[in-house]
């Protein structure tokens, strides 16, 4: 029988170390975290299948499961899974999103389409998952033609560091990008979690109904 303060968070593992941080932070001991990989996003059509997966595989230890991805360029086959198995996940299109909350977002967007948008966890592996997998390291006059839309970068700092600023900075003059920084904290994975935690703490151990409403 599932615990029920025991929430399970699935997560996209690009998610990883900043709901580690917020859990260590607010002390959230109830709250479990498996992560799947986060190079999933180079095959959006595997994450659905994977999220559905997870659930089944771990949902009768919990009395709460929530999913941390945004839809992450599944055209909406992660939310039809997600209807089908009765769980709830981040708002949004992508973690660009819930990070700058929709409405700034949705600012940043209009005022330039053309924008590349880095979160802490792609400037740490910018090397790795774009740089490399485009060929850059091997042919960087490559980088006008994958970039040629591309007018701005927005870094999207979660945790504020001069040295995370300074190396987005470099990336955006790297490619010719005009450069803004924006300090979103956590956005919209901070509160979500918040909430999530706060109902499984507040309903009561023998009340199936209300422990359903959390799954």
């Amino acid at each position: 029988m599932s615990a029920p303060s025991r929430i399970l968070v699935i997560a996209c593992g690009a998610l990883a170390r900043e709901i580690a941080a917020l859990r260590r932070a607010s002390g959230w001991t109830a709250l479990e975290v498996r992560c799947l990989p986060a190079e999933l996003h180079n095959r959006p059509e595997r994450i659905a299948p994977a999220v559905r997966a997870a659930i089944r595989e771990c949902r009768a230890q919990y009395a709460s499961v929530f999913v941390a991805y945004g839809d992450c360029g599944t055209g909406g086959q992660l939310d039809a899974v997600l209807a089908e198995e009765g769980v709830e996940r981040l708002p949004g299109a992508h973690c660009y999103e819930f990070f700058a909350t929709a409405p700034v977002f949705a600012q940043l967007a209009e005022a330039e389409p053309g924008t590349f948008y880095l979160t802490d966890f792609l400037l740490r592996h910018f090397e790795r998952l774009v740089v490399k997998p485009l060929g850059l390291d091997r042919h960087p006059e490559l980088a006008g033609e994958y970039f040629r839309h591309y007018r701005r970068l927005v870094y999207l700092a979660q945790v504020e560091r001069a040295d995370a600023i300074a190396a987005a900075r470099a990336i955006a003059q790297r490619f010719g990008f005009a450069f803004e920084h924006r300090a979103t904290g956590y956005g919209e994975l901070g509160t979500r979690l918040a909430s999530l935690v706060a109902a499984a703490a507040a309903a009561p151990a023998g009340d199936a109904d209300a422990r359903a409403t959390l799954r």
